[in-house]
């Protein structure tokens, strides 16, 4: 006999900007209509499977915002706006934007899908009817499969195929929000049957130990450089715990047990935390339990763990310490990563095989004792990956675990239950390589966490002058900004199409949290955290400038020797394309006495620098980050707008290499556009080439 704990992990990043109220990216929207609750559903069918779900509050705030048609993201108005009725730039976008899927699992099975992106791929245009159909399309691929295959009106849709009406959208949109209103109300139901546990993470994911003290990430890499500023907040952890806890009681109707702290990380400080606010349980990642123990836990050449007796059992953190489950990362990954190829039976039959295998060896080397094997993993990302959207693998893995006689479902509290051996001590690190280099690693990394704690800072010293309405919501954006995905995609660990997303969307909150203290906004905090990733096409100017300054084309020869800026955005399967952009043409070059010379052309820049709605700027990393004005001289109607910077404006980068972006602001300095919109451009004066490279 075995014990399987297995924990489907729940979460979203906070992906609202509270300034706006818009939400940045649909993902909580869509996984809500395909995953969360079809994955909770499935269970009905299976009442004696016990297992756990682990549900993030922020994502839980979202969805209900979503629920109770509160909530909007771009993906979703202009799904819902009338295909005639878009404009250029929106169809544009929504072309670009309308395939955000695996081809092979949610738009190849589909032959009016598939022709749509055939269509995109060719660059032909799109006909209003060819726009409706991708907003239906779009929606409809990601729908719950087991409900897209029992409601009626589904069906008809599906059997449509194509040339669909706006009454068509408006019925789909009737049935989106109604299973985003189911989410909530069936995780409580599934709660109170009692074949599932309902977890929590801390409430914004943060990574709890790094909030604790910063200075917990140089355990594991002493060699580190320092943060500038350091972040040591443990009251900001205890409250991202404590909040998480009330939340849940308050949705679900009872208090959690126990908790999955974000990204499996732990140290002593964040278990004590845990601890405190009274979590009996949490769980973390086999290689914490390696370091922790000071022992080794290999595995064979079969994938098998060679030392079951230390795996496979909980441990009691500390005298008054919760009980640690610590994962089989291997087993975890076979269903995150490997399955998805296999056929649903025979992928269910090797899981439970290695289950029943590792419950054997534990036996054999415990003299008779039951062992508990812990998987957990994300519970919502893998199946777009998988036929069916994971739900024939789902369904015959649960059916394979009610039929076997030797290996018993429990939850996370039960698993917790069995003798507990004690640790004194748990490995400060994460579910990845046992450390924080993903979270604070980088330069990137360490420069957010060094402007998140200089805002709190100056928080701290605003406490008493700041009305507690303002105090409030400075707080809440920072609390907000503590969030782990921030400084996931931070650094060339990791990538994806929606990194400068990510990272705009964190300085938004710690902007957001100044001028909620009625504080100047650092100008830093308008330049991107991005230091790696892709940039613009090398510049090349063919020589030095002569610029007459009258805001026309004087001369033909006049920018012959400038560069022309590329203008596009970095390519990405939901932001290839958006809005045009306010400046059509953008020429940049040095002068004889390496003055930094610019010019922008097109209607949209020229108006609003004419009528003074926005100003120029130019963001200089050296590598510290200042801005200079751009001083626009006279335009000339529907023309240019023409400026030349002297050297020494740049103060100590003058005559040094410096990197730059050009930055349109508006009156309350919100930056409109920046340009470049990925990486950034360097200057420097004193190449022969006139000095321009990327």
């Amino acid at each position: 006999m075995v014990n399987l704990a297995l924990l489907w992990h729940m979460h979203q990043p906070y992906y609202q900007d509270l300034e706006t109220g818009e939400h940045i990216l649909p993902w909580v929207r869509l996984h809500a209509i395909k995953d969360y609750w079809g994955m909770v559903a499935l269970l009905e069918e299976f009442p004696g499977v016990r297992l756990t779900f682990n549900l993030v509050p922020s994502l839980i705030v979202q969805v209900q915002a979503f629920a109770e048609d509160r909530a909007h993201d771009r993906h979703l108005a202009l799904g819902l706006k009338a295909a005639d009725e878009l404009t250029q730039d929106e169809a544009r976008w929504l072309v670009a934007n309308g395939f955000h899927a695996p081809y092979d699992r949610m738009i190849g099975p589909y032959p009016r899908y598939a022709e749509l992106h055939a269509a995109r791929m060719a660059g032909r245009d799109f006909s209003g009817a060819d726009l409706r159909d991708l907003q239906v399309w779009h929606k409809l691929a990601w729908i719950d499969p087991d409900w897209l295959a029992c409601d009626p009106r589904l069906q008809a849709l599906i059997a449509k195929g194509h040339d669909y009406s706006e009454r068509d959208k408006t019925t789909l949109r009737g049935i989106e929000l109604e299973l985003l209103r189911l989410v909530v109300p069936a995780y409580r139901a599934a709660g109170a049957r009692g074949n599932v546990e309902l977890s929590c993470s801390p409430f914004y994911h943060p990574i709890l130990p790094l909030l604790c003290d910063t200075d917990t990430g140089l355990r594991s890499f002493p060699q580190s450089e320092r943060l500038r500023t350091r972040f040591a907040r443990p009251g900001d952890a205890r409250e991202q715990v404590s909040r998480a806890l009330a939340f849940h009681e308050h949705t679900f109707g009872s208090r959690p047990s126990g908790m999955w702290p974000s990204e499996g990380a732990v140290s002593d400080e964040a278990v004590a935390l845990m601890a405190q606010a009274g979590v009996n349980w949490i769980a973390t990642d086999e290689d914490i339990l390696s370091r922790s123990l000071g022992e080794a836990l290999p595995r064979d050449e079969f994938g098998h763990s060679v030392r079951p007796d230390l795996l496979y059992r909980p441990y009691r953190l500390g005298p008054d310490g919760p009980v640690a489950l610590f994962r089989d990362h291997a087993l975890s990954d076979r269903i995150g990563f490997h399955y998805q190829s296999w056929d649903a039976d025979a992928a269910a039959a090797d899981f439970v095989e290695r289950v029943r295998e590792a419950g054997r060896r534990f036996s054999a080397a415990t003299g008779g004792e039951v062992g508990t094997v812990s998987v957990i993993l994300d519970g919502e990302n893998a199946w777009e990956h998988y036929p069916g959207g994971g739900r024939p693998f789902l369904r015959a893995l649960y059916a394979a675990l009610a039929e076997a006689t030797d290996v018993r479902t429990v939850t996370m509290a039960e698993a917790a239950t069995a003798p507990a051996v004690p640790l004194a001590s748990v490995h400060a690190g994460s579910w990845i390589n046992a450390d924080f280099y993903i979270w604070i690693g980088h330069r990137d990394d360490r420069r957010a966490w060094s402007q998140l704690a200089e805002a709190r800072a100056m928080l701290d010293r605003r406490a008493e002058d700041v009305a507690p309405a303002d105090r409030s919501r400075a707080l809440e954006e920072l609390l907000i900004a503590d969030g782990s995905d921030w400084f996931w995609w931070y650094g060339d660990d990791h990538s994806s199409d929606h990194d400068r997303d990510f990272d705009d969307l964190f300085r938004r909150h710690v902007r957001n949290a100044y001028v909620a203290m009625g504080e100047a906004v650092p100008v830093e905090l308008h330049a991107s955290n991005i230091s790696t990733g892709p940039a613009p096409d090398r510049l090349e100017p063919l020589g030095r400038l002569s610029v007459t300054l009258d805001g026309r084309n004087s001369s033909f020869l006049e920018w012959v020797g400038a560069a022309r800026a590329p203008l596009g955005r970095p390519a990405g399967a939901m932001h290839e394309v958006a809005p045009a952009s306010r400046v059509a043409e953008l020429l940049l070059g040095a002068g004889a006495a390496g003055e930094f010379c610019i010019r922008f052309s097109g209607p949209a820049i020229v108006d609003l620098v004419r009528s003074g709605s926005v100003t120029l700027v130019v963001l200089v990393s050296a590598p510290e980050v200042f801005s200079l004005p751009i001083k626009a001289t006279w335009l000339v109607a529907d023309e240019l707008v023409e400026a030349v910077i002297p050297a020494a404006e740049f103060g100590p980068v003058s005559g040094q290499p410096f990197a730059f972006q050009i930055q349109v602001r508006d009156r309350s300095d919100r930056v409109l556009e920046t340009v470049p919109h990925a990486g950034s451009w360097t200057f420097d004066a004193r190449s022969s080439d006139s000095g321009w490279h990327v």
